[in-house]
């Protein structure tokens, strides 16, 4: 079973200092790679051409091209989230923070340092300060793998970074008003419809409104599509370039900043 560290535990050694770059990468579905007062954090690696039913709709990015990478982030374990494949190509001799409940599994699929987060829960990487949020979301990876309470994550340095992981609304969300720098939101998935515990683009920026961060990028679009083309969205960057425009009319001092798959944004 993984523990789940206090507020002292610490992984990794020290950072360097703040000067060094900032930055946000966006890998595709919730795939980020944060690069943050010298350490860098990987959020739900989904590095492949096809995870179970669905395929890739640009080409995503090697591991290998990653360079080194400090922890791993988990939200969930559905299979978009917690892609095996993409986390043993990453994670083999990485620490990975992951839900509660979700250890024991991990382990028994390759990973060895896993360290599970409560919502509340914080734990020091590099000289980073990770805090487990609550998140709304089904907590089973279906059809029969394990559950585990899903989470996102409030990552805190000299500037501080909400990802959201997968997530509906919820009114907790207005705790992180005024602490947060950049926030990652989903804003879709990979169908033609969402299901409950999602945000769409409407709620999304309810939600950006909520925390009001000085920036917001969306997340956890356009990525991914069945693999039937008849069944694929006609618009993949829709619900992007519509979260970015209710963004402006409900919260028009939140700095809305579209990524392609593989963008990169300094901050």
């Amino acid at each position: 079973m993984g523990r789940e560290p206090g507020a002292g535990a610490r992984l990794g050694g020290d950072a360097p200092p703040a000067q060094a770059p900032a930055a946000i990468t966006w890998l595709g579905h919730a795939s980020v790679l944060l690069e943050l007062d010298g350490v860098r954090l990987l959020t739900d690696p989904a590095l492949r051409g096809r995870i179970g039913p669905l395929v890739r709709l640009q080409p995503g990015l090697p591991a290998a091209a990653l360079g080194r990478l400090d922890c791993v982030l988990l939200s969930h374990l559905h299979a978009d989230h917690t892609d095996l494949p993409s986390l043993r190509q990453v994670a083999r001799r990485v620490p990975v923070l992951a839900p509660r409940a979700a250890a024991g599994w991990l382990h028994r699929h390759g990973l060895r340092d896993v360290r599970e987060l409560s919502p509340g829960a914080q734990t020091r990487v590099g000289s980073l300060l990770v805090e487990a949020t609550p998140a709304a979301h089904d907590r089973r990876r279906r059809p029969f793998g394990p559950a585990a309470d899903p989470i996102g994550y409030m990552i805190r340095g000299s500037r501080s970074v909400y990802f959201a992981g997968d997530t509906d609304l919820f009114d907790e969300m207005a705790r992180l008003r005024g602490d947060t720098t950049v926030a990652l939101l989903p804003v879709w998935g990979w169908g033609a419809q969402l299901g409950p515990g999602h945000l769409d683009p409407e709620r999304a920026a309810a939600a950006a409104a909520l925390i009001a961060p000085a920036i917001a990028i969306p997340i956890h679009w356009g990525t991914f599509a069945l693999r039937r083309p008849a069944r694929r969205p006609q618009d993949p960057a829709w619900p992007a370039r519509e979260f970015a425009r209710l963004t402006r009319q409900s919260a028009p001092a939140i700095e809305v900043r579209v990524l392609p798959p593989g963008g990169r944004a300094e901050l």
